[in-house]
Parts: structure tokens; C-alpha cells; sequence
């Protein structure tokens, strides 16, 4: 009986399972690396082997972690501790001033409206239209017409004070009105000022406008603003003024270099040329004698700048048609207000 088994395993040796390869013997033979650690070392092992190398691996991470965020704050930190670079903020005059300027009357811009000063950018030159300084007072001053001559564009607030002019002993203040300006949304209007003196006086004979900020600004410099400089007149050389253009019916010592009362307009006002359109008549109709009339005393140059001031005039848009009453056919010349023919007139048509 045990023979027989022998023998059976013996004729059984070397043969192979149908249903299992050689691989999956040797595969249920060879134990995984897990099971070997495990039977090696036993559970207890491995926590104490594994313990140590996860705490390590936290320890690092969250080492990182805090590095991290401590860079991100001190940066952070850096960012807030520099200084934010300020603004350059200045005031600027936005109207040019109206010409000639008399002792008196209103002080105004080209346009015939208020002048007009705005804080601004001086980077970008954009009105700083919020803000607490964008709501700010604004004291307008004269000053040496002088000053910064050499349009450096820079100054100083001690030299924008020491350059300005006050007034004389025993005169009023050198501007009348409304000299404070309040700004809005970073602009403001001048009201009613005028010169109570002339410039005359002072050492460059001009004067200028200028603007400053009331009080502090938050410890920022805003740089003063200042116009062009200009001549005031005593207002009785407004009573002299010419007119540009003249008028039709403007004296004619209204015209350059004719002045009122003088050796010209005695003459002008001997033969009847009292008005502008006077003047006209005569020059379009008999310009010789209208020269005869001025003199050898009125250069050719003179005698220039008066026609062609006179000439400026704005004429109105009336016409005047002149023909014979004699004749069959109305033919006639066409010519305007002051005598200036236009054109030859017919029943049929007109010729320019």
C-alpha cells in the first residue's frame, strides 16, 4: 500500500497541473515584500520604523509652510513700511487775461468770461477733481511782472512771496473784490477784481497774477500758479483807448495815430470828418484829398496804419444804387455804406 503510493508519486513527479502553470507555483512560493517586512520585523517593528520617518516628513512640511507665510508677511510688511510716493500737485491759471488791463474795470479773460484756476496733476496736467485739496481755498495776488523772467518754471515758496507787490503807502489794497477763490471738484472762478493802481511805478512796469494755496495741504507743496505778465493803465487812458475794430460811428481819433484833440483830428473835424464812417466816404471817394487834409505832418507809415485800421471797421450790410434820372434805361452804380463801389447796375442784370 505505501509502495503503491510511492510509485504513484513517483510516475506523478515532473508532471504538470493542467490547471496551474509552473509560474503560479513558483509565484504562491515567493512571499511578497510586505510579508517578509512583516514576518521580519513584526508589527511592532514597522510602527517603530515608519513613526519616525512620518513625523520627519510633517516636521518638514510644515517647517515649509510657516517659512512661507513669515516671507509673504515680511514682504508684505516691506511693501507697507516704504513710503508711497506723493503727488505733484500745482495750480493753474486756465483763462488768459483780456488786454489792455485799466485801473477800475473788471478784470476778465480773453473770452470775456471769469478767469478760471484748476489744481492739477502736474505729471499728467488732469484737474484732481476728489480729495480733500481738490475743495480747497485759493488767494489770488499780484505780482513783479518780472518774475521767473527766464521761465525756468520752477520757484520756491519764499520766492513766489518775495515777489509779490504790495501796495503803495497810503494807497488801497492793489486788488478790489473778490480775491479769495474757492475751488470745486478742483476748479474755481474769479469774481469781480480789478487794479486799484496802475503798474507803472514798479521796477519792470508790469504786473502779473498770481494764486496760492490758503493754509497747509497735508504737508504736500502745491506749487503757486502765475499768468503772463501785463501793463495796467490808469482807467482816464480808457477814456483814450482805440477800438479794434472801430465802430462807423466812433470818433475818428478812435483810429491809430489819430489822437483825440492833436493836430489830426483838429484838421479831420475842420473839414467834417468827425466819425470812423467819415473817414471811409472820403477815403473811397477822394482819398487825395483826404491825405491833403491829414498833412505832410502824417508820415507814410501813419497814414498806413490809420486806412487800414479804418478799414477793419464791421460795415452793416445796407447798399446804395446810384443812376440818372435823365435816362431811359436804369444803369447805375452799386456801392455800399461808406462808398465803396460794388458793382455797375442794369435793368437786365448787375455786374460785379
Amino acid at each position: 500500500m505505501s509502495q503503491k503510493r510511492n510509485t504513484d508519486d513517483a510516475s506523478n513527479f515532473g508532471k504538470v497541473d493542467a490547471n496551474h502553470s509552473p509560474n503560479d507555483k513558483r509565484r504562491r512560493s515567493t512571499p511578497s515584500f510586505t510579508s517578509v517586512v512583516m514576518e521580519a520585523i513584526g508589527q511592532k517593528s514597522l510602527q517603530h520604523v515608519l513613526e519616525p520617518m512620518l513625523r520627519r516628513v510633517v516636521k518638514e512640511e510644515v517647517e515649509s509652510a510657516i517659512q512661507k507665510h513669515v516671507f509673504s508677511f515680511e514682504r508684505n510688511s516691506d511693501d507697507e513700511a516704504l513710503p508711497s510716493e506723493p503727488r505733484s500737485l500745482q495750480l493753474k491759471f486756465l483763462s488768459t487775461i483780456s488786454l489792455p488791463v485799466f485801473t477800475g474795470t473788471r478784470i476778465e479773460g480773453e473770452d470775456g468770461c471769469a478767469i478760471k484756476i484748476a489744481l492739477v496733476d502736474a505729471l499728467t496736467d488732469e484737474v484732481v477733481l476728489y480729495g480733500s485739496d481738490s475743495t480747497t481755498k485759493v488767494e489770488v495776488v499780484v505780482l513783479e511782472g518780472d518774475f521767473d523772467s527766464d521761465e525756468r518754471g520752477t520757484w520756491t515758496p519764499e520766492e513766489f512771496r518775495n515777489n509779490i507787490v504790495r501796495e503803495r503807502d497810503g494807497k488801497k489794497p492793489l486788488l478790489a473784490g473778490d480775491v479769495p477763490v474757492f475751488l470745486n471738484n478742483g476748479i474755481g472762478s474769479i469774481g469781480e477784481i480789478s487794479f486799484t493802481d496802475n503798474s507803472s511805478w514798479t521796477r519792470s512796469r508790469r504786473f502779473r497774477l498770481g494764486a496760492r494755496i490758503v493754509g497747509s495741504s497735508d504737508g504736500v507743496r502745491i506749487r503757486e500758479a502765475k499768468t503772463e505778465s501785463f501793463i495796467v493803465r490808469d482807467h482816464r487812458g480808457e477814456l483814450y483807448k482805440k477800438h479794434h475794430p472801430p465802430a462807423l460811428f466812433d470818433e475818428v481819433w478812435r483810429l491809430e495815430k489819430i489822437g483825440k484833440d492833436g493836430a489830426f483830428h483838429k484838421r479831420l473835424s475842420f473839414d467834417r470828418v468827425r466819425t470812423v464812417k467819415d473817414f471811409l466816404i472820403l477815403l473811397n471817394l477822394d482819398p487825395a484829398r483826404l491825405r491833403n487834409i491829414l498833412g505832410a505832418g502824417m508820415s507814410a507809415k501813419m497814414w498806413d496804419i490809420a486806412v487800414e485800421h479804418a478799414r477793419t471797421c464791421v460795415l452793416d450790410k445796407k447798399v446804395y444804387l446810384y443812376y440818372s434820372l435823365g435816362s431811359q434805361h436804369k444803369n447805375g452804380v452799386v456801392f455800399n455804406v461808406v462808398g465803396h463801389i460794388l458793382g455797375l447796375y442794369s435793368e437786365s442784370q448787375s455786374m460785379h
